[in-house]
Formats: structure tokens, C-alpha cells, sequence
């Protein structure tokens, strides 16, 4: 199933609308499908020793960018 939803297949315009419109919705959906999510772009997004900390950066981001723990 990776290989088909690799970004690198020319299909990035619709990863990107599905990502955003995934983040868009995220304060209303349920933690147990957040979580869901965030585990499977940690997966999908880690692609070398390089990524090691792709989900410390994934879970700042998501933080930075949640209506229910945004800061100010």
C-alpha cells in the first residue's frame, strides 16, 4: 500500500488537499482517529535514519497548529 500512496508517483496535488483538509478537520475528530493519523504519517513520512525525529517535529507541528492546544 506505500508504494501506492508514494508522493513521488506525480499524485502530490491531491496528497496536499487531503492533508490540509485532514488538518483542517483535526479538532473535531476524535483523539482515537487522531492518533491513528499521526501514527501512519510518522510511517509514511519516515523514510531514512534521517527522520529519527520526524515525530518530535510531527507532534510540535500538530501542537503549534491545534485549536485545542495552540499557546496565546
Amino acid at each position: 500500500m506505500r508504494a501506492a500512496l508514494d508522493a513521488s508517483t506525480g499524485n502530490n496535488r491531491y496528497f496536499l488537499a487531503l492533508g490540509a483538509a485532514a488538518l483542517d478537520l483535526w479538532s473535531d475528530l476524535p483523539q482515537e482517529l487522531q492518533e491513528s493519523l499521526f501514527e501512519r504519517a510518522v510511517v509514511f513520512g519516515h523514510k531514512s535514519e534521517r527522520d529519527e525525529s520526524l515525530r518530535e517535529q510531527l507532534a510540535k507541528f500538530l501542537h503549534d497548529h491545534h485549536a485545542r492546544t495552540q499557546h496565546g
